[in-house]
C-alpha cells in the first residue's frame, strides 16, 4: 500500500540533463568494482550531488577518486583525482565540499585550489566501516552514516554527528547498511536511508541533540535499497532508490505521492534540488548520467555551516 487515496503515485517522468563525457570515462579495473561489481568493469559511478552558491553542480566517481564540477552551461571539469573512494558531498558556507570518504573518512576540499585534507579520519583510533553519506545542520553539526558493508546479515552500520567543537556523538549502532540520510525542513527529523533492510528509518531530534523513537517510515522492495536523500518544503522526503529506476516523493505521513521514473537506467542512487527550486537532479550511476525532473513541492531550507 503507497497511500492511504490507496491510489498509484503519480509518475514523474526525468529527463537526461547531461551525461559523463566518453573522454573522462575510464574503462579499467578498480579495487572498488572488483568488491562492489565483481565481474564487471565500471568505467564510472557517479554520486553525491551538490550546488554551489554559483550554480555549479558536484558530483564524485567513486571508483576512481574523482570529483567533477558541472557548469551552468554543462561544461564538465575535473576538480581532483586522489587516492579515494568519495560518495557523498555536502557544501561548507566557506566554499569547500566536504566529502563522505569510504576509504580515508571525512575530508574537506578546496575546490579552487584543489587541495584536500581530512576532517575525521577515525572514532578513538578505530578506523570507520566505511562513510557513506553526510548533511549539516544549521548550527553547522555535520550528520554522516557509516555504512561499511553492514547488512540484515551484520546490522551494525553507525549514524554519527560531529559539532562544531569537534565531539563525535554517536546517534545510532545498529542500522544494516544505513546509507543517505537528511534532516526534515526544521531540522528537528532525522531521516537515514537503510538500504539492506529497504527501508527509511525516521526519528525525532531530543533537545540534548539524541535520537529517540526511531521507525521505519517507509518500506520499499527490490534487489538493492533507498540510497540518498533530499528533504522538502513540506516536511517531506525524495529517496533515490538503486534498483527500481528511480526516486520516491513521500509527504509527511510516509506516503508515496510520486515517483520520479529514469529514462536511462535502474541505479538511481542519489538526488538533490537545484537551489530555491523545484528541478530535483538524480545521479543514475550506471550510466553516467545526471537526470533532472521538476516536483510538485518544493526544496527544503539548505542547511551549511555558517561558523
Amino acid at each position: 500500500m503507497w497511500n492511504l487515496s490507496f491510489n498509484p503515485p503519480a509518475l514523474v517522468e526525468a529527463r537526461v540533463l547531461t551525461r559523463l563525457p566518453d573522454a573522462l570515462r575510464k574503462p579499467e579495473p578498480s579495487a572498488w568494482a572488483d568488491a562492489n561489481k565483481p565481474g564487471h568493469i565500471v568505467d564510472s559511478f557517479l554520486e553525491g550531488p551538490v550546488f554551489d552558491s554559483a550554480g555549479n553542480l558536484y558530483v564524485t566517481d567513486i571508483p576512481h577518486g574523482r570529483i567533477f564540477r558541472i557548469t551552468p552551461s554543462l561544461e564538465w571539469q575535473l576538480v581532483i583525482e586522489y587516492d579515494g573512494w568519495p560518495n557523498g558531498m555536502a557544501m561548507h558556507s566557506a566554499g569547500s565540499l566536504w566529502i563522505a570518504d569510504y576509504r580515508r573518512g571525512i575530508l574537506k576540499l578546496d575546490v579552487t585550489s584543489g587541495q584536500v585534507e581530512t576532517v575525521l579520519g577515525h572514532r578513538n583510533s578505530e578506523s570507520f566501516k566505511g562513510v557513506n553519506d553526510l548533511t549539516f545542520d544549521a548550527q553547522g553539526r555535520l550528520y554522516f552514516t557509516d555504512q561499511g558493508q553492514t547488512g540484515l546479515h551484520d546490522p551494525t552500520g553507525r549514524v554519527y554527528r560531529l559539532g562544531t567543537d569537534g565531539q563525535l556523538d554517536l546517534l545510532l549502532d545498529n542500522a544494516p547498511s544505513p546509507n543517505g540520510i537528511a534532516l526534515d525542513a526544521n531540522g528537528a527529523v532525522l531521516f537515514v536511508a537503510v538500504t539492506r533492510a529497504n527501508q527509511v528509518w525516521r526519528a525525532p531530534l531530543l533537545a540534548d541533540g539524541s535520537v529517540s523513537k526511531m521507525g521505519a517510515f517507509q518500506t520499499f522492495f527490490g534487489i538493492s535499497g533507498p540510497d540518498g536523500l533530499a528533504s522538502t518544503a513540506d516536511g517531506g522526503l525524495v529517496v533515490a532508490h538503486a534498483s527500481l529506476g528511480g526516486a520516491f516523493v513521500l509527504n509527511p505521513r510516509g506516503e508515496v505521492t510520486h515517483f520520479v521514473r529514469s529514462p536511462t537506467g535502474q541505479t538511481i542512487t542519489n538526488v538533490a534540488f537545484r537551489p530555491d527550486t523545484t528541478e530535483l537532479v538524480m545521479t543514475d550511476s550506471a550510466t553516467g548520467s545526471l537526470l533532472q525532473a521538476t516536483l510538485p513541492v518544493g526544496t527544503s531550507k539548505h542547511f551549511i555551516n555558517s561558523n
